[in-house]
């Protein structure tokens, strides 16, 4: 199992409170844990891209922040989580030349992650009057098999759709290097990842927190996968899944550390914007908040992946559950309100104790099936 981490600029307005440049201090912030995951081994770092999502997430030009990644980590993989690629937002070609680029300046470490928007409050902003925000599906479905045409061929054919159009044109740059980087899907809901699968788009596994909700996607995804008709070079059987992570050498000081974060306020954001995802009935409606998570319920947490929380010998021990159910990735969202000094222990324990044991390859797993796809098609 690989290892990545999640970045979103979440600022809460308890970070507001006596400090004007709350914004600016927990994007750099941000970028340093990154640069230090990179340095610790972790193998994959994930930018989001959202739009008027007030506290919750205030990374909307990831591009830029990727750039700046690509030049300023030396291994980790740089992922798009997501570049949103419906033309009222992005216009697809402009999206294409954007994930060329960041390929090049990462020299094949770039990883292009897709997906149709945090829900009604963000979707409406750029397509006013939406009856229906499943028109969303159709929108991404008519152009998601496009961008393989668009850096693999010469001159792209043009595309005549119901919602964008483009003329025959070349598309600059092409990608660096054979074929194009991985593709993935942001699924939120359970009948994405079929679907997802069976186009060979590796799945950006959000909303999947406990191990009990991996299983039945899991068994979805992985039988779809292996049937699956790709949209691109090559299929990226890859099923991320997203946990927190407070680590530290002494237990119970990692505990009290997860009970400060105050993570029942960053989940009641998810729910107060991602309308379209499943509302769990234990979650209220903002701005009501999950109620604040105690000592005994981060314990109980851990028991089933919720959270990863302990010392080191716990870390791997919880983390290997996650190995054990099949995960492919396990990402750790790095926004969760804990100072960054205690951010940047938990980094220094998975890369000392953690990754050493679990991830022993190498090469990123995207990075092998795009090599082997070029051997295959150059004959070799």
């Amino acid at each position: 199992m690989e290892f990545g981490i999640f970045i979103q600029g979440y600022v809460p307005e308890s970070k507001r409170r006596g400090d004007p440049d709350a914004e600016h201090h927990v994007l750099m912030v941000e970028i340093e844990i990154a640069i230090a995951a990179d340095a610790a081994g972790v193998k994959y770092i994930w930018t989001s891209e959202d739009h008027f999502l007030d506290e919750y997430s205030h990374l909307s030009a990831n591009d830029v922040v990727c750039g700046y990644l690509a030049h300023a980590t030396k291994r980790a993989h740089i992922g798009s989580g997501i570049f949103n690629p419906l033309p009222q937002l992005n216009h697809p070609a402009k999206v294409a030349e954007r994930v060329a680029m960041l390929d090049h300046l990462s020299e094949g470490r770039f990883e292009f992650g897709t997906g149709r928007g945090a829900g009604s409050h963000e979707i409406l902003g750029f397509i006013p009057g939406a009856e229906d925000l499943n028109i969303t599906k159709e929108i991404w479905a008519e152009t998601i098999g496009e961008f393989p045409k668009m850096w693999l061929h010469d001159e792209y054919e043009g595309f005549e759709g119901t919602w964008w159009s483009l003329p025959p044109r070349k598309i600059l740059p092409k990608p660096w290097g054979p074929g194009h980087p991985a593709m993935w899907y942001a699924a939120g809901n359970p009948a994405s990842y079929g679907q997802v699968a069976k186009m060979g788009l590796g799945a950006l596994g959000f909303s999947v927190v406990t191990i009990p909700e991996l299983e039945p996607v899991l068994a979805t995804y992985k039988k779809d996968i292996a049937e699956a008709d790709p949209i691109g070079a090559f299929v990226n059987d890859n099923l991320m899944v997203v946990s927190a992570a407070f680590l530290d050498e002494d237990s119970d000081r990692a505990v009290q550390s997860a009970v400060d974060a105050k993570l029942n306020y960053l989940q009641s954001n998810v729910f107060r914007y991602h309308d379209t995802f499943p509302h769990p009935e234990h979650a209220p409606y903002w701005p009501e908040l999950i109620p604040d998570y105690t000592p005994e319920t981060i314990r109980l947490g851990t028991q089933v992946g919720g959270v990863i929380c302990g010392d080191p010998d716990e870390a791997l021990e919880q983390c290997q559950r996650w190995e054990s159910a099949g995960a492919d990735q396990l990402t750790f969202g790095m926004s969760q309100g804990q100072p960054k000094e205690a951010t940047l222990e938990t980094i220094r324990i998975l890369g000392e104790y953690v990754i050493p044991k679990m991830d022993t390859d190498p090469e990123h797993r995207t990075t092998r099936f795009r090599r082997e796809a070029a051997g295959a098609a150059s004959g070799r």
